[in-house]
């Protein structure tokens, strides 16, 4: 029951993060201005944090227990590092939150045989700290709003991870079918949060860092600058999530990535749209989810209809494929696994997340 109560707390609250990496939450301020202060000692006070959310959830799970009174050892009391052993801190480990070895109560401050009250005699330091922490247990003791004060420290300690580097494997001289299987795993894992969508654009990106050396088409080219994923609706004259201009500054080619999305002769017109106005030579439709076949037909149709009215030679097709060929075309594989690790890396739309299971792919290979 604990275990599965904060799986679902933390899934909704990487949901709330989104992309923006803010708090959402409509806490009374004077309880979010505790919650900050127990976030930002988060990695300093790991204890006061364990406490914090092991009272929270035994509250949550048992809501006629006083919290407060944190050891069997005191009346009425329950054993907060019991449930903590058991249940908070391995939950905290295994989302690569702030965590104590074992216990939170292993901190002489905190393990005090006394109620968590007003009075309470422990030295927690500094004293604003020591202060939030007894305010929010007082908060918590009234049971009132629990899952909101649960999901802004969840949702605060998401943010606070999501900001941490990690470095990232970079295996070298894989061969082709080997980084497939690699993209292919990293593209469809069920993330919790928001951004893998990015992934399969970052690795056609990476792909065209590398042709833009080799391919003689190239030659004279340029390859725009990948936009942030947030400015990708208001492309501001772009035509796709990878642009390819000409000497002049001229769209010479450009590709649009769908993620798990089947192109459709609609999709198309739809990216006809984009590009009608410009002298863009050839336009990619590239979907992790290919070409839905009861289309085929129309889509081929729509691209010659497009070829006769304009000129541009538009290619549906699947990013897998695409990606095979491009890969084919390269001297050194190891360059694109390079360029693609490193756009994971920096890409703003992406989280620890999707950083974090990179890493697991490689070392279950």
């Amino acid at each position: 029951m604990p275990n599965t109560f904060l799986k679902k707390a933390f899934d909704e609250s990487m949901k709330q993060v989104g992309s923006d990496d803010k708090i959402k939450s409509d806490l009374p301020i004077e309880v979010a201005v505790h919650l900050d202060v127990i976030l930002n000692k988060s990695e300093s006070s790991k204890g006061v944090l364990t406490v914090v959310l092991t009272s929270l959830v035994y509250k949550s799970l048992n809501p006629d227990q006083d919290i407060r009174n944190h050891q069997t050892s005191i009346e009425k009391g329950y054993s907060g590092r019991t449930f903590d052993t058991k249940y908070i801190t391995p939950f905290l480990k295994s989302v690569k939150f702030p965590a104590m070895a074992e216990s939170g109560w292993l901190t002489r401050s905190l393990e005090q045989k006394v109620p968590y009250d007003k009075d309470y005699s422990g030295a927690i330091r500094p004293a604003a700290l020591k202060t939030s922490f007894l305010e929010t247990i007082d908060f918590i003791q009234k049971g009132n709003d629990l899952d909101k004060c649960l999901s802004y420290l969840m949702q605060g300690l998401i943010i606070k991870r999501n900001s941490q580097e990690i470095d990232l494997a970079k295996p070298l001289n894989l061969p082709i079918a080997t980084i497939i299987e690699l993209l292919i795993r990293h593209f469809n894992v069920s993330y919790v949060a928001e951004g893998a969508s990015r992934l399969p654009v970052l690795a056609l990106f990476a792909a065209y860092e590398c042709l833009m050396k080799e391919a003689k088409r190239f030659d004279g080219k340029e390859l725009l600058e990948i936009e942030s994923h947030t400015s990708a609706d208001t492309r501001s004259g772009r035509i796709g999530d990878i642009d390819i201009v000409d000497e002049s500054g001229k769209e010479f080619e450009a590709v649009e990535v769908k993620h798990g999305i089947p192109i459709t002769s609609q999709l198309v017109k739809d990216a006809f749209e984009k590009f009608k106005t410009t002298q863009v030579n050839r336009y990619y439709l590239l979907s992790t989810a290919d070409i839905d076949n009861s289309e085929s037909e129309k889509i081929e149709q729509e691209i010659e209809r497009i070829k006769n009215i304009h000129g541009c030679h538009v290619i549906a097709n699947g990013l897998i494929n695409s990606l095979k060929y491009y890969l084919r075309l390269l001297s050194e594989t190891s360059e694109f696994i390079s360029n693609y690790v490193d756009l994971i890396e920096t890409d703003t739309a992406l989280k620890f997340e999707h950083k974090k299971k990179w890493n697991e792919i490689i070392s279950s290979m």
